[in-house]
């Protein structure tokens, strides 16, 4: 077996784009028989008074998620996921079309706002949800 540098690798991810990279994630479930899932956090044990305290804090870290662009706004919808994302034509109407999305994975409160509002100004739907 060739030996395999690692870091290579690592930097030949880090250069792809979005949508390649989920096809790789679709083509190695396939090819392990697996489904990726984010891991969850393992939580310690807290007093009764933290956990209170802790549910009464907002979240700073919000995920925006493009829900839906209606046909006759998608257009719209394409040049302002262009604008928030950076990717290409090509990907930002893939991106679209295969709402829901993820478009933002970690955004502050003020500008996963932003962005929700661009999308509704542009005619599609989307909402933040806090991390």
């Amino acid at each position: 077996m060739a030996t395999v540098n690692i870091e290579d690798i690592a930097n030949t991810l880090s250069n792809l784009p979005v949508l390649e990279l989920a096809k790789l994630k679709t083509l190695l479930e396939e090819k392990w028989g697996v489904k990726a899932q984010a891991a969850m956090p393992q939580m310690a044990a807290a007093p009764q008074a933290g956990k209170a305290q802790e549910a009464q804090e907002e979240s700073t870290e919000f995920q925006v998620t493009l829900e839906e662009a209606p046909a006759d706004k998608k257009i719209g919808v394409i040049k302002v996921v262009r604008e928030i994302t950076g990717l290409g034509l090509k990907e930002a109407k893939d991106l679209v079309e295969a709402a829901p999305k993820v478009l933002k994975a970690t955004a502050p409160k003020a500008e996963a706002e932003e962005i929700v509002k661009k999308i509704q100004a542009a005619g599609g739907k989307a909402s933040s949800k806090g991390l």
